[in-house]
């Protein structure tokens, strides 16, 4: 028997500050806060379909992030990406829109360092 995902649940992450990361990502992607966890300097944000779980690490620097090369949110209004990144003041890396084979994705850095691809197609179209 093997285990049957229905997803990537949640991703957990280290932030240098919490409140600037919770609102980079509200803007973003519109996530919110559904769980507080002060004792632990964290908050759970997101919707219905993706959860970050972060946790303030103050005295963590964008060089000593570690552990994922970037995380993945595949967008339903995609031709609408540059537009918000620009709209944020977002750098887009790679000199723009990557295209795939069967996807297109969008990288830009969070407050932290990390790296986040914004895809236009559900596992870049590979299942």
């Amino acid at each position: 028997m093997k285990l049957q995902t229905r997803g990537i649940d949640h991703l957990n992450m280290a932030v240098i500050n919490l409140e600037e990361s919770c609102k980079f990502w509200n803007e973003l992607l519109g996530f919110e806060t559904l769980e507080d966890i002060p004792e632990q300097h964290g908050k759970i944000i997101g919707n219905k379909n993706a959860m970050l779980a972060l946790y303030q690490k103050a005295d963590m620097t964008k060089e000593e992030k570690i552990g994922f090369a970037h995380v993945s949110f595949s967008i339903e209004n995609f031709d609408e990406v540059e537009a918000k990144c620009k709209e944020m003041g977002l750098k887009i890396k790679f000199g723009g829109i990557v295209n795939w084979p069967k996807s297109r994705s969008v990288y830009i850095d969070d407050p932290n360092g990390y790296e986040v691809e914004l895809s236009e197609v559900w596992g870049g179209g590979l299942v």
